[in-house]
């Protein structure tokens, strides 16, 4: 089965999400062009994967008369980055939902077996009554996807969508078996995983090119 199989998984085809994911693999882009890029594809992103937003109708009065105008239905939204990359994109949709709050799950890759081990996880109240946007930069094996949406639904979270830049095919059915449930939204999907489970072509570590760490 491949990705393409899976109804709940989104690739991104707009122009210029994929202009810019190609400026960032470029390993000239210095760390705070690549930063800005990584939020502005998150914004991209972001306006895609909040289309299904609820509305109610709401009264305000105009420069000339009342009206009733849609406005989203409520305010709870979250915001859940895996530290430490996923630090990275939510710039990029608060500046969609400035009202959002913002949980933080943290994982490690254990470099043996490049599988995920969580550390921390602080999510906003209650978790349960919120839409909750889970932002990554790579999807990579799905091991830390995985255990980040599991953690979250062990915490009460039920309406969970995740959103990433770029992709290997090996993530996305990983994550599309192990939670059918959850909207996965793609800016592009790249060829494979090497021996070490990084993506290829890639951009780097996004942690390490976000934060200008080695």
């Amino acid at each position: 089965m491949q990705y393409k199989d899976f109804s709940n998984v989104h690739v991104m085809e707009h122009p210029l999400i994929k202009h810019k994911i190609s400026l960032m693999r470029k390993k000239e882009t210095g760390t705070y062009e690549f930063r800005k890029l990584v939020e502005e594809v998150a914004t991209l992103e972001g306006y895609e994967a909040l289309r299904d937003l609820p509305l109610k109708d709401v009264t305000i009065e105009t420069p000339l008369e009342k009206a009733d105008v849609p406005m989203i239905d409520g305010k709870k939204l979250a915001i859940v980055p895996i530290l430490r990359a996923g630090l990275g994109m939510v710039p990029g949709v608060q500046a969609l939902t400035p009202l959002a709050k913002v949980g933080h799950i943290g994982l490690y890759r254990d470099p043996e077996t490049h599988e995920p081990h969580d550390y921390y996880c602080k999510l906003p109240d209650p978790i349960d009554q919120r839409l909750i946007v889970v932002v990554d930069p790579m999807l990579a094996t799905g091991g830390s996807a995985v255990d980040a949406i599991q953690s979250i639904k062990d915490h009460g979270g039920n309406n969970i969508k995740f959103m990433c830049i770029i992709a290997a095919p090996e993530g996305i059915e990983r994550l599309a078996k192990a939670h059918p449930d959850v909207e996965i939204y793609i800016g592009n999907v790249d060829r494979e995983l090497n021996e070490n489970a990084y993506i290829l072509p890639g951009l780097g570590d996004a942690g390490d090119r976000i934060f200008g760490t080695k």
